[in-house]
């Protein structure tokens, strides 16, 4: 081999060299490259998916958290079974004591009672939903707005005979029987029981549901409990003396008025925070460290003068007044000397009369809407389009005396109205306002004080019918006469819960459904997004 080839020889090694090396270069720079790429997107992948849980997690925490501080309305239901009504969320969210709320029987019994009223319904031919199981919903929702507050709400469900002691802890603190199937509500060693029929009666046939397939229902559970937590945490509870006997013997006619008596007591009253005590009013003391308030309601017969004078008393509190008496007449009771002579030293007059009204009355002429003419008397109202109806009233006047008395009409048939007589055929044939609910008040001054006697005479005992009271989206009885009765005793935490007509066709899921729902937010979907990244993952890497 000449030089020439040998020189060729070593320069062309050379080269393969060199080139070999720059292609190994090549392919380990491409290599490295695209395991490079790999890392990225993989490690994109994982940062997004660890990304998406985190979001996830904290948006369902914050759902959590947020829910605990203001209760997440998602109730989708016509009727808004499942939320509360604004009246007593203003009572669950101002709460400073802490209250337990009972329920002296298995959770799922609720649930129970709507299977078999369903079915003993459709076996008359109803198809119906009697919803007994929103009542565990709605008692969550109590504890849920009670976190807002200074205080709390607990809820806690016993079995009377595997737990005797809860039930005894709130016993000594309760005059009445506890019994399976009530509701318990306590604070401190105040405690009201809402007993076992009442709870039933929660949920009630609408008697204006007219269907022949179709049963509607209206709630008045609300109200009730509501009422209860306002009472056991009332610091300023006021005591009520009613009159419901005079020497053992009825006070008035309780066929004609035990209905409406009772429904001034337990519906307007009690529901409402009220302390309500019956007593004899000629035999039981009237006892002014005892009670706030009394009530005379539709008497059939006069009292006595010793009577009166106990009234009077009452009402002087050994001149330092600050006492209050509500005083309805019969419709048809007239000769009622004594207490007549009581009612005009506080300048108020019961005429022998009944007011009708032809063009501003709900139903019949007798049926009378009023208006309100002190509504520093009355107060604020929810609602003041609402009628107030007075059926079968008589007429109230305020009479001149020389007195230092501070006497005002409360509230007064319109313009249009006339007045009959309960004494004969005879009727009044002007026209013109006549006053329904009169308020007098007896003042005494200590100092900068003032002390005050308040006398309310209503003249219709019809205006306190169960139905006027309740139907509080259609009339506003119990507002109205809440206001008064509040204003005049100085009682601040009361208010009137509406009632809820229950429609029959809706979308709610149900207890268990609402968990099941929860399950798959917090953990099911988070799940699923994560099983995803991770195979988008795994099948990047593996490209």
């Amino acid at each position: 081999m000449s030089k020439k080839d040998k020189i060729n020889e070593t320069v062309s090694s050379a080269v393969d060299e060199v080139i070999t090396e720059t292609v190994d270069d090549t392919a380990g720079a491409k290599k490295s490259k695209t395991n490079m790429k790999k890392f990225k997107y993989g490690s994109m992948s994982i940062a997004v998916i660890c990304l998406v849980v985190a979001i996830v997690v904290i948006i369902n925490i914050m759902v959590g958290m947020l829910a605990k501080r203001s209760p997440i309305k998602i109730d989708i239901t016509p009727d808004k079974r499942y939320d509360l009504s604004d009246e007593s969320v203003e009572v669950l969210t101002n709460l400073s004591d802490d209250v337990d709320i009972v329920v002296t029987m298995q959770k799922d019994t609720f649930t129970n009672l709507s299977n078999y009223y369903e079915s003993m319904y459709g076996s008359y031919g109803y198809n119906t939903e009697v919803p007994y199981d929103m009542i565990p919903t709605l008692l969550e929702k109590y504890e849920m707005y009670a976190q807002q507050s200074s205080g709390s709400i607990k809820v806690k469900y016993v079995d009377m005979d595997k737990d005797p002691d809860v039930i005894s802890k709130y016993s000594a603190s309760y005059n009445g029987d506890i019994e399976e199937g009530s509701i318990i509500v306590a604070s401190g060693d105040r405690v009201k029981v809402i007993g076992a029929d009442d709870v039933m009666n929660m949920i009630q046939v609408d008697q204006n549901s007219t269907s022949s397939t179709n049963l509607q229902f209206v709630f008045a559970g609300e109200s009730n409990l509501t009422s209860a937590v306002m009472s056991v945490t009332d610091s300023h509870p006021v005591s009520v003396a009613f009159a419901k006997t005079m020497n053992g013997t009825a006070l008035y006619n309780e066929e004609e008025y035990g209905d409406i008596v009772n429904a001034l007591e337990t519906v307007l009253l009690e529901r409402n925070g009220y302390d309500c005590t019956d007593i004899d009013i000629a035999t039981d003391e009237l006892d002014v460290n005892a009670y706030d308030m009394i009530i005379v309601a539709v008497p059939s017969v006069d009292f006595t003068e010793d009577i009166i004078t106990k009234l009077s008393d009452f009402l002087y509190n050994d001149g330092k007044y600050d006492r209050s008496m509500l005083y309805i007449p019969s419709l048809m009771q007239t000769n009622l000397p004594n207490i007549a002579e009581f009612l005009a030293d506080w300048s108020i007059k019961v005429e022998d009369n009944f007011i009708v009204d032809q063009t501003y009355a709900i139903g019949t002429a007798t049926n009378i809407v009023l208006t309100i003419t002190d509504s520093e008397a009355v107060g604020a109202l929810p609602n003041e389009s609402l009628p107030v109806v007075a059926p079968y009233s008589r007429e109230v006047s305020v009479i001149t005396k020389n007195n230092e008395d501070i006497v005002s009409t409360v509230l007064q048939s319109s313009a249009s109205s006339y007045t009959c007589s309960l004494l004969d055929d005879s009727y009044d044939e002007e026209v013109a306002s006549h006053g329904v609910a009169v308020m007098s008040k007896k003042q005494t001054a200590e100092q900068f004080d003032t002390y005050t006697s308040t006398l309310f005479v209503l003249g219709s005992s019809f205006i306190t019918d169960s139905e006027l009271l309740t139907q509080t989206s259609t009339y506003n009885n119990a507002n109205v006469l809440l206001g008064i009765l509040n204003n005049m005793t100085g009682k601040e935490t009361a208010a009137v819960i509406p009632e809820k007509t229950l429609q029959h066709s809706y979308i709610a899921p149900t207890q268990k459904q609402a968990n099941v729902i929860r399950i798959i937010a917090i953990w099911v979907i988070p799940f699923i997004v994560a099983v995803i990244g991770i195979a988008v993952l795994v099948r990047r890497r593996n490209k």
